[in-house]
């Protein structure tokens, strides 16, 4: 139980990380050689692609909120489920991104995270994304 009560504390630190805009520590979260894969364009991308991605969604949403979070831990990796929330910079407009995120962690290191956005979502949030 200590390793998933680490893995549950690891967990919250890195999204509320990107809650508050702070990527070094997000990046921070995962192992160099880490794959972070996405289920909007199939792409698998490193660490320092996701802290650039981050660092501009930082730069166009603010208010940033990972609300209702559902985590679940187990041996060696976590599940979360969340409503990412936020108010977009260039006209204020709402952001609502449901999201599932399945991690591998090693040594309280994220080793690969799938992401799993709500596509309909993502196309809504991509139209004001150049905004």
């Amino acid at each position: 139980m200590a390793e998933q009560d680490d893995i549950r504390a690891m967990a919250k630190r890195f999204f509320d990380a990107i809650e508050e805009g702070d990527i070094a520590t997000m990046q921070n979260s995962f192992t160099p050689d880490a794959e972070i894969w996405h289920n909007t364009d199939g792409l698998v991308v490193s660490p320092a692609q996701t802290a650039q991605t981050l660092t501009g969604m930082v730069a166009r949403i603010k208010d940033r909120l990972y609300d209702e979070r559902r985590l679940t831990a187990f041996p060696g990796g976590f599940v979360q489920q969340h409503v990412l929330k936020g108010r977009r910079v260039h006209d204020d407009g709402e952001v609502r991104l449901p999201c599932a995120i399945i991690c591998k962690v090693v040594d309280g290191k994220i080793t690969r995270l799938d992401e799993y956005f709500d596509s309909a979502h993502v196309a809504e949030f991509r139209k004001f994304a150049n905004a």
